[in-house]
């Protein structure tokens, strides 16, 4: 689904070019959910941004189906920290907004729309305006939109990042639930280490000086992920490794 080849990022800085990402690989599979952690200034956003398709790589490709990814497109759905509702529009016609851009009919739009709002737990709020709604709804608002425009892949940013701890907690159980009955391809951005381990297939760890891949990591616990798999051992040692490789690797030059 996914093919990143030795993908290099360089930004032109005033005496001496700043390499964001060196030499990155990594293939993603049809459906599987992949997380990547790793310091601030490992890459992480710059490599999202360019499967994005906001940035283009300095070096190396990256595809989609074997299609080089030069610009966004409808095959990608991209969810950032921010929410990006408009605070205008109730929290369906948010979610119906992609379709209506895309030309579908209002009947079938709603139809749509309702159903994604349903399967994130917000169908007592979708005729409500953002300005009403928790940090934690809203970000279900967002990922409602982002599934129902039917993307292959989604792209998520730190999405979690802005709500409270139980909040978080109770967004990555739900996105599961989500993910779980309406499969994609998911590529997850965090800078927490339980997040990702709770939510992957496989964890991507990342280090900087230059931004590189140091470690995958592949996540045998089973789905659906509980609280019971959040407090099991085999969690707690999967944890522990993606610490070690997170917080204990040198940079170099």
């Amino acid at each position: 689904m996914i093919t990143v080849d030795n993908v290099r990022k360089v930004f032109p800085l005033k005496g001496a070019d700043f390499v964001a990402l060196g030499d990155v690989s990594l293939r993603v599979q049809d459906n599987e959910f992949v997380t990547i952690v790793g310091p601030s200034g490992c890459g992480k956003t710059t490599l999202m941004n360019i499967l994005a398709g906001l940035e283009t790589p300095s070096g190396g490709q990256a595809l989609v189906n074997d299609k080089t990814i030069d610009r966004p497109g409808p095959d990608r759905g991209v969810i950032f920290q921010q929410y990006a509702l408009f605070p205008w529009l109730t929290v369906r016609k948010n979610v119906e907004f992609g379709l209506r851009t895309a030309g579908v009919a209002r009947a079938e739009r709603k139809k749509i729309a309702d159903h994604f709002i349903e399967l994130v737990g917000l169908e007592q709020f979708a005729d409500a305006l953002p300005k009403t709604l928790s940090g934690g709804m809203k970000q279900r608002v967002a990922i409602a939109r982002a599934y129902a425009v039917n993307p292959s892949i989604l792209l998520m940013d730190e999405p979690f990042g802005a709500v409270d701890a139980l909040t978080r907690v109770r967004l990555q159980e739900q996105l599961l639930r989500t993910w779980s009955q309406e499969k994609r391809t998911v590529v997850f951005i965090t800078h927490d280490v339980d997040e990702a381990v709770f939510l992957a297939n496989r964890v991507v760890v990342m280090a900087a000086r230059p931004g590189r891949i140091v470690e995958t990591i592949d996540v045998d616990l089973p789905y659906p992920r509980t609280e019971e798999v959040r407090l099991s051992p085999a969690f707690t040692a999967l944890r522990n490794r993606v610490w070690s490789a997170v917080y204990h690797q040198e940079p170099t030059a």
